[in-house]
């Protein structure tokens, strides 16, 4: 493809065309990448549904997701950071955890709107945005938005300006998102998240809330049942590719190389997480044995062990909230199964925390 002649990177990209594109998207090399990104989709969806607790995966897969996710915007924290943060009552929570933590909230939020209304709509959009950034602003209505090379200070792009205009695209993309189009909802995803990034309608937050359609695109055709991808590994990992392949559409209308990104993007992360959660599976049955062999029998129960898993620290409280032992007797609990070995103690302010080792080494690795 030649240059673009109506990009200009110093001027608001108002011509940013509509969707669908103009051309042939579903290339011989698009198609046959789709097929492998949509098989190991499928092999993921399948394993998730063998997991007996969903809350086992939503917990600890939506906090990595959010983490990496943050981590693209410069916004970082840690796996301990922010799994103490998640279960502790901590008064002074660092922002990047809270940010990362209100990203995971955006996400969770999404999701569940999604289950009741099956629509991805501009309102949902500012929803997140505002759920990640803690704000009530809405679509961008100042002028002079630019992204510029963080080295050199040039300006690479200058997204739409003006309010009706960004919402003009957004209604676009939210009819090109529910439209039936023969197109695989893989290639479409790659199309929609382009667009999403280049309308640019937030002053801030756009890059997260685009990863949290993503998610929510692939739950909205079946494609996933729970958030659980963790996308934004590939991203964080081929971060210039990302952005080159971005500009590369801008600037000379080539979509497919960003197509087959963003299909790859799904299949490598789909195999990790599908990894991931072997992992833990074969965990908790490990556990499960040992717990059944190791603790006195009036302890164990498999819903205390599966509640060890909803997230990597746990406590008193947890145990309370589920029904699984009152507050004295759950203490007791907790102490035998650091006893065994199962569960780490830990003091995070005044509170007593207490770490599933294995499963956080599982989450923490990379």
């Amino acid at each position: 493809m030649g240059k673009n002649k109506s990009f200009d990177p110093n001027k608001p990209y108002n011509d940013l065309p509509l969707l669908p594109p103009k051309l042939d998207i579903e290339t011989k090399p698009v198609l046959k990448k789709s097929i492998s990104a949509n098989k190991a989709l499928a092999e993921l969806k399948g394993l998730g549904q063998t997991i007996p607790n969903q809350a086992i995966l939503l917990n600890s897969m939506l906090l990595q997701e959010a983490k990496a996710s943050s981590e693209i915007e410069n916004i970082v924290t840690t796996n301990d950071a922010l799994y103490q943060a998640f279960s502790a009552n901590i008064k002074n929570i660092d922002p990047a955890t809270k940010e990362v933590l209100r990203y995971r909230e955006a996400l969770w939020s999404g999701f569940n709107k999604l289950k009741s209304k099956q629509i991805l709509s501009t309102n949902l959009f500012i929803e997140i945005m505002q759920t990640i950034k803690e704000t009530k602003a809405g679509i961008r209505k100042t002028p002079g938005t630019t992204i510029a090379n963080g080295n050199t200070g040039e300006v690479i792009y200058s997204p739409p300006e003006g309010e009706s205009i960004i919402r003009d695209k957004l209604k676009n993309l939210e009819d090109f998102i529910h439209s039936d189009n023969n197109l695989d909802p893989l290639v479409k995803l790659a199309l929609i998240h382009y667009q999403f990034e280049a309308i640019h309608p937030f002053t801030d937050g756009n890059g997260r809330t685009g990863r949290i359609i993503n998610i929510l695109f692939l739950i909205l055709h079946n494609l996933l049942e729970l958030p659980i991808l963790y996308l934004s590994k590939y991203i964080i990992e081929n971060k210039y590719d990302y952005y080159q392949l971005l500009r590369e559409v801008t600037e000379k209308k080539e979509w497919e190389p960003w197509v087959l990104f963003m299909l790859d993007a799904v299949e490598q992360t789909a195999v990790f997480t599908k990894e991931k959660i072997e992992e833990i599976k074969k965990l908790i049955d490990e556990t499960l044995i040992t717990a059944k062999n190791k603790l006195p029998t009036r302890v164990y129960s498999k819903d205390l062990i599966e509640l060890l898993f909803h997230q990597p620290y746990t406590k008193v409280q947890f145990l309370v909230d589920a029904g699984v032992a009152e507050r004295k007797t759950a203490a007791e609990y907790l102490k035998e199964l650091k006893k065994i070995g199962v569960l780490k103690p830990y003091k995070v302010g005044k509170e007593s925390l207490y770490l599933n080792v294995k499963l956080y080494q599982i989450l923490s690795k990379k």
